[in-house]
């Protein structure tokens, strides 16, 4: 895990990496590299290295990355991006006998926004999303909303759904929940989403002045899905 001893993450990680026919291609925005808790490391420790390729920048050319255009063109391969155009991925996966190739956009939600947007490449696969089902674990973390969700949490369910195997998921979640108890024990706060300190009256920090940033703070206070 790459941790000092004291707060070392290996206990919790799987003796060996998880056996799955799915591969994952992390497209993670150059800022999430400067974080000290990520959970990109953790999610790459549970899976074997062919299964798991993190690909670093904000944009992508089929000229400078010509393994992940041909990925991208895949008629198998899903990006899991929520939106209006996205389908469920429990649909999907009924659907299709094999889909083989996940791309999963890791930063924060303006960054994935950005990179989904303006890289053409990334609308050429069939777009996914999850049934916000479940919240959040990774409480050392502010999220926009309650069900929002980290890279490695979006990762574990995803595979879950794909593999058809329940205990994926528990699995790739033990070394966060490790991690946020480490964390907890040495200090750290418990974030509560946006959301949740709005809708509660805690949220301390100015109110933005533009307005864009202002009706999406009203959007999720009335339970609007943005």
């Amino acid at each position: 895990c790459s941790r000092p001893q004291k707060v070392c993450l290996c206990p919790f990680l799987p003796i060996h990496p998880l056996q799955i026919s799915t591969c994952l291609y992390i497209i993670q925005h150059p800022a999430e590299e400067s974080r000290v808790l990520r959970t990109v490391p953790l999610l790459a420790a549970c899976l074997p290295p062919d299964k798991c390729k993190i690909l670093i920048g904000r944009r992508f050319s089929e000229d400078r990355y010509p393994e992940l255009a041909t990925v991208c063109r895949n008629p198998n391969t899903l990006i899991l991006y929520p939106g209006a155009e996205a389908t469920n991925l429990e649909e999907v996966v009924v659907v299709s006998s094999n889909p083989s190739v996940m791309i999963i956009i890791d930063g924060t939600w303006s960054q994935a926004k950005d990179i989904f947007y303006k890289n053409s490449l990334f609308r050429l696969p069939k777009q996914v999303q999850l049934k916000p089902s479940i919240s959040s674990q990774y409480v050392i973390r502010t999220q926009p909303t309650n069900t929002c969700l980290s890279t490695l949490e979006c990762a574990a369910v995803a595979l879950t759904i794909m593999e058809k195997n329940k205990s994926i998921q528990e699995i790739i979640l033990r070394p966060l929940q490790a991690l946020c108890s480490f964390q907890l024990q040495h200090g750290a706060q418990i974030h509560h989403s946006k959301e949740h300190l709005l809708k509660n009256g805690l949220y301390d920090k100015p109110m933005p002045k533009n307005k864009r940033k202002l009706r999406r703070m009203e959007l999720l206070v009335n339970n609007v899905k943005i």
